[in-house]
């Protein structure tokens, strides 16, 4: 047996697996629920039901998809061009972090939309450059940025707990671990009055949108394809593989860090080492269910989002354990793995 490369895989083969392994990850979640002593039929339906059931629901399905959206945008940009951003997670971090310096500082006497604006630069502006680090040393020393974008999720984490035991630490927070409050005018409005969504979803669909003209109607788009596909024909023709990476890696970072803006000045309103429970690492999940196409992201982050929300509401209404959701995600990530590798060749024998 051995696998064989398609030249020009047909629209049916693109889309047939996929679709195949989204029902493959329904049947193995009805198992689960089977197992866990619950009706996968009615399992499901509460999942569903708990997502999307209400106005209430289905608005926090949105708000959850919202930081999902940016990290899947980060990792689905970078891994167009073979550049393995493990690290949007630290990303993240560093754009929450900078959203409550500059909306704490002297800039909130600024008015709401420029001192938003002014956050939201600084976010990504910090997120690049978090992601510049692990780039240089891939592209001066073959450092593998697996390694290094990894490590710095663990070192950011780290960081943010020194910055809220120390330097800035809610002095009026009874001691909890958490940074001084955004003021009032440095937070992104409800979408909806009285409920959580707020305007930060709007700022990421708009980012899908961008990153998909970027990619399909700009040089630098055509580059990173170029780069991704194959790297050493790329240079062959003249592109300039290192400056394209560091690019991508810069538009990659920053993406990642209007997350953690998104949640400290949309939701939170301060840092905090729970800040994210795991985004950046589920922006892997997003992207690879997106096959990396940038709309898609926004598809696949209001899924993914949904299987979160509605698990939640399924855990409490049927009495299984919500961890469940969790096995799903990683099992429609290994099918989905497969399914972009069936897209792209066949299994022969010989």
């Amino acid at each position: 047996m051995r696998l064989e490369p398609i030249a020009n895989p047909s629209l049916a083969r693109q889309l047939g697996y996929p679709a195949a392994a989204l029902g493959l990850t329904v049947v193995v979640a009805s198992l689960l629920a089977l197992i866990a002593g619950a009706n996968p039929f009615a399992t499901l339906g509460l999942i569903l039901k708990g997502a999307a059931g209400s106005k209430f629901a289905l608005l926090e399905t949105l708000n959850r998809a919202t930081p999902l959206i940016f990290t899947g945008l980060a990792v689905a940009v970078a891994f167009r061009a073979k550049l393995w951003n493990i690290g949007a997670e630290a990303q993240l971090y560093g754009g929450a972090i900078i959203t409550v310096v500059v909306g704490t500082s002297v800039l909130a006497t600024l008015p709401t939309v420029p001192h938003l604006f002014v956050m939201a630069l600084c976010a990504a502006v910090v997120g690049a450059l978090i992601l510049l680090g692990p780039v240089i040393l891939k592209t001066r020393f073959g450092v593998d940025e697996v390694v290094t974008t990894l490590l710095f999720n663990f070192i950011m984490l780290l960081f943010v707990s020194y910055l809220l035991e120390g330097p800035m630490k809610d002095p009026m927070g009874m001691g909890w671990p958490k940074s001084e409050a955004l003021a009032k005018d440095a937070r992104l409005p409800r979408i909806v009055d009285g409920l959580r969504l707020h305007w930060g979803f709007a700022l990421a669909i708009l980012s899908a949108i961008a990153v998909w003209l970027i990619q399909t109607r700009t040089t630098l788009g055509y580059e990173i394809r170029a780069v991704g596909q194959n790297i050493r024909a790329a240079r062959f023709a003249g592109i300039p593989v290192n400056a394209v990476l560091v690019k991508t890696a810069l538009l990659s970072g920053g993406l990642a860090a209007l997350a953690g803006f998104s949640e400290v000045a949309g939701l939170k309103g301060h840092l905090s080492l729970d800040l994210s429970p795991g985004f950046g690492y589920t922006g892997i999940i997003v992207a690879m269910l997106a096959l990396l196409h940038p709309l898609g992201v926004v598809v696949s982050a209001v899924f993914v989002a949904g299987v979160f929300v509605g698990s939640d509401s399924m855990s409490r209404a049927a009495d299984v354990p919500t961890y469940i959701a969790d096995m799903l995600m990683a099992i429609a990530l290994l099918f989905m793995v497969l399914a972009i590798l069936l897209t792209k060749v066949r299994v022969v024998r010989g």
